[in-house]
């Protein structure tokens, strides 16, 4: 696969209301740095084989549900959510994957497109340290076909994120 980005004339690749929150939060310049791909990059896996980058350089945007209450947490790429330390964080007596139409509901963009930021509910946002081992990293630009760098200090305060360390341990 190639790193160069297949978009249209006009076209960033990213999904509308996206490049139009990019705008509003005064990074338009990011729109043109946008890479749509033929493949999806739906995946974290997909994302850096594409990209060309390494794995832990992909941000996951997951939702997950606390206490029935959508959360939104970013991840690096090679790394996997401590779904206890989540819990713990926000106090919660339970957290669980959020159902796919919650993920919709929440943020207006399916599963494995979803953005750092732009979302059309406003949720908490934990950012898990592991992001800021990078100068730039990778995320969804609001479908499952295209991604867009940031620096990851941009990417948390432009998600009004908490940094918080809820990456799962290996043993």
């Amino acid at each position: 696969m190639t790193t160069t980005a297949a978009t249209d004339a006009g076209n960033s690749g990213a999904h509308p209301r996206f490049a139009e929150a990019l705008r509003e939060l005064g990074l338009g310049h990011l729109v043109e740095q946008v890479r749509r791909f033929p493949d999806a990059t739906r995946t974290a896996t997909e994302a850096a084989a594409a990209v060309g980058c390494e794995l832990s350089q992909i941000c996951k945007s997951l939702i997950f549900a606390a206490d029935n209450v959508p959360v939104l947490v970013l991840m690096d790429g090679a790394s996997r959510v401590d779904l206890e330390l989540v819990r713990k964080e926000l106090g919660a007596d339970k957290v669980t994957r959020a159902k796919v139409d919650v993920v919709r509901e929440t943020t207006g963009y399916a599963i494995g497109g979803v953005p750092p930021f732009g979302h059309k509910t406003r949720t908490r946002v934990l950012a898990d340290r592991s992001l800021l081992e990078h100068d730039v990293v990778w995320a969804a630009a609001g479908t499952p076909y295209a991604v867009f760098p940031i620096a990851p200090e941009d990417l948390v305060a432009h998600a009004d994120g908490t940094l918080v360390d809820v990456r799962e341990r290996t043993s």
